[in-house]
């Protein structure tokens, strides 16, 4: 079968390889659309600490069952449309243990630790698996990313009281500003891109600040009274906006880190002890996130079609990442159409 991997730092390649086993607790699927994700591009890019070479990219995936093992339930069935939880868990590390399993401490997320979608077959265990016959295609490929800013908005405990910044609108943010607007938070998106903030306002941001026109300190302060948003999700992974994070939440506020900083970064603690701050890491996603996502796209509440960048055949792979590398800012998703 035909697979596209990335050998190494900005070498990538269609490889022929063996068609996956069937074990009885899988199912052998066929991508139909898998997203490119910003660890995709940092995979091409040489900048992934996680990632080992050469490597099969993809984790956002709406796919075709094909086949089912002996032990799958008749429930999941050949011809479904189906998108799934690219995560893996071993069950005995402290986070298993406390049922946080989205962190495990040996996660193998697939296109990261292990191969992923992008490829003319795969399997995948019938427990990851999810879907819905009101979505489409491309809404199922979505979800995946989705959720990753959905489960911050869980770590943040958003309720409606709450007035939430989120700062970068790429698929991520944006998973948090609908997750966020969804629990009738009041938001406010922050980017540098005029398309992608407003993006945000159809995903349900009620305010959006561009920080290369506007200063963002000053903005936040006339939509806060002063007081400064109650929760702060960080969706870009700058020192600069690490420390803006915890300089401008409010006092009692809590700040959920989605992005990894590429460098150290500094802080003033003062502001953890004197704002009794609560400052939390997000990572990955749970099922339940993924049955919220779901949800979401179902109420028609999030503009897909916005979100969607280009959409581009499985043989331009490479060079969908490569343009991608030279229009980041500008890019917010990215489709490979089986």
């Amino acid at each position: 079968m035909k697979a596209f991997r990335i050998e190494a730092k900005h070498q990538a390649a269609f490889c022929a390889l063996p068609e996956p086993k069937l074990k009885p607790e899988q199912v052998l699927l066929k991508p139909r659309i898998v997203g490119f994700c910003g660890s995709d591009l940092a995979t091409y890019l040489g900048v992934n600490p996680l990632v080992t070479y050469p490597r099969i990219p993809g984790h956002e995936i709406a796919a075709e069952i094909v086949a089912v093992g002996s032990d799958v339930p008749e429930d999941w069935r050949a011809g479904m449309i189906v998108t799934l939880s690219p995560y893996s868990a071993c069950g005995k590390c402290p986070a298993c243990r406390a049922g946080r399993t989205n962190c495990c401490q040996f996660n193998q997320t697939m296109g990261v630790q292990r191969d992923g979608a992008l490829a003319d077959l795969i399997t995948a265990a019938w427990q990851r698996l999810f879907t819905s016959p009101r979505l489409a295609e491309r809404e199922l490929a979505l979800v995946e990313p989705l959720t990753v800013g959905c489960h911050a908005a869980d770590r943040a405990s958003i309720t409606a009281y709450d007035t939430v910044a989120v700062l970068g609108c790429g698929a991520v943010g944006l998973g948090a500003v609908a997750a966020a607007a969804y629990r009738n938070a009041k938001v406010i998106a922050i980017d540098l891109d005029d398309g992608k903030l407003e993006t945000a306002r159809k995903a349900g941001a009620a305010h959006c600040i561009n920080s290369c026109r506007a200063k963002v300190h000053d903005e936040l302060s006339r939509l806060t009274d002063n007081e400064g948003p109650s929760v702060i999700i960080e969706a870009i992974g700058l020192p600069e906006t690490f420390q803006l994070a915890t300089a401008e939440v409010s006092f009692a506020g809590r700040v959920v880190y989605i992005g990894y900083a590429k460098r150290e970064v500094e802080y003033e603690t003062r502001q953890f002890v004197q704002k009794e701050l609560d400052i939390r890491g997000s990572r990955n996603a749970t099922d339940e996130n993924f049955r919220q996502v779901i949800r979401l796209l179902e109420s028609g509440r999030f503009p897909v079609s916005d979100v969607i960048s280009r959409t581009v055949p499985f043989d331009e792979c490479g060079d969908a990442l490569s343009q991608w590398s030279e229009h980041r800012p500008t890019t917010t998703k990215v489709l490979i159409q089986f």
